[in-house]
């Protein structure tokens, strides 16, 4: 154990281990995206649509990525019931609702209504997904601060694994720049890991996309400082090759892996039938089997942070 290992519940260890590779290495295909797949793709307005390019996707790159993030509304339970989500693959399920409420430059996040941490203890999941928008100097901070910490807080009563996602916003009607996004990831990422029962953190990438690349290595690793949890780099929608050096630079500063969607399979959207399996079977698979052979080599494993203790009367007081 090193001197920074925190000692977890058990539970909380085994989702961990379910969702990543054998070297403790993340490769987590995102598919919980909602609204803004709607936007993209008018048919998507009707649910069994949106449902089915999801278990489409589930159900050709799920193999290659070490755990499936989806969305407990048209994805989870559906791709189970399926048979599109391979029984031994791990699957994480979000539970806050898409979008935002509030004014822009001062957002909330809510919980799907009708769902709960609980219930996707029940259903399976062997973590949850929480995305809130976080700006550390915005109105709400505390009371995002205070929404987190009670999410966290229900993940440790049921013993399950809490991946946050914080997205950034501006206070202005300016788009964040890249010293300014850079502020914002790493101090979100210093305050939000210090609450108790986070387990691991879906970052941004912590500069803009069109940030000089000579600034990437010291800026991952800031953050890299700032997280007191396993951090993995999301996506965003950016293209694949600017992602895959994204990923590379965040990996060697210590990430501990990726959550990865539109970056891999966007093209897809507007694809139907045959030509989007193709696209699947060939392009993405390729992509998302390159993606995870450099989080096996480069990124810090999860249990760099963590360990688990097991006496002999453990379960009498679990």
């Amino acid at each position: 154990m090193t001197p920074d290992t925190r000692t977890l519940p058990i539970g909380k260890l085994r989702g961990l281990q379910s969702c990543a590779s054998p070297r403790g290495t993340f490769t987590c295909l995102a598919l919980d995206h909602r609204q803004n797949l709607r936007k993209a793709n008018p048919r998507f307005v009707d649910d069994a649509e949106l449902s089915r390019f999801k278990l489409d996707v589930t159900a050709e790159l799920a193999p290659y990525a070490t755990c499936v993030l989806l969305d407990p509304e048209v994805s989870a339970a559906q791709a189970i019931a399926a048979g599109k989500l391979p029984g031994e693959k791990a699957f994480v399920v979000a539970v806050e609702s898409t979008g935002y409420t509030g004014e822009a430059t001062a957002r909330r996040a809510q919980i799907i209504p009708g769902w709960s941490v609980e219930k996707a203890k029940r259903m399976g999941a062997s973590m949850i997904k929480l995305l809130v928008y976080y700006h550390p100097d915005s109105p709400t901070a505390a009371e995002t601060e205070a929404f987190t910490a009670h999410i966290a807080a229900e993940c440790l009563k049921y013993d399950l694994g809490l991946m946050l996602e914080p997205l950034s916003y501006s206070l202005s009607a300016a788009k964040l720049s890249s010293d300014e996004k850079r502020y914002v990831v790493v101090e979100t990422a210093r305050r939000l890991t210090a609450i108790p029962g986070l387990d691991v953190l879906k970052a941004e990438f912590p500069l803009a996309s069109d940030s000089p690349e000579q600034d990437w290595p010291a800026t991952c690793a800031d953050l890299n400082a700032a997280s007191r949890v396993p951090w993995i780099v999301l996506s965003a929608a950016v293209s694949f090759d600017l992602y895959l050096k994204q990923v590379i630079a965040a990996c060697q500063a210590g990430a501990s892996g990726i959550a990865v969607g539109r970056a891999v399979w966007q093209e897809a959207v507007p694809l139907e039938g045959q030509a989007r399996l193709d696209f699947l079977r060939s392009t993405a698979r390729e992509r998302l089997i390159r993606l995870n052979a450099l989080c096996q080599a480069l990124a810090r494993p999860y249990t760099d942070f963590y360990t688990a203790e097991a006496p002999f009367d453990w379960y009498k007081t679990y």
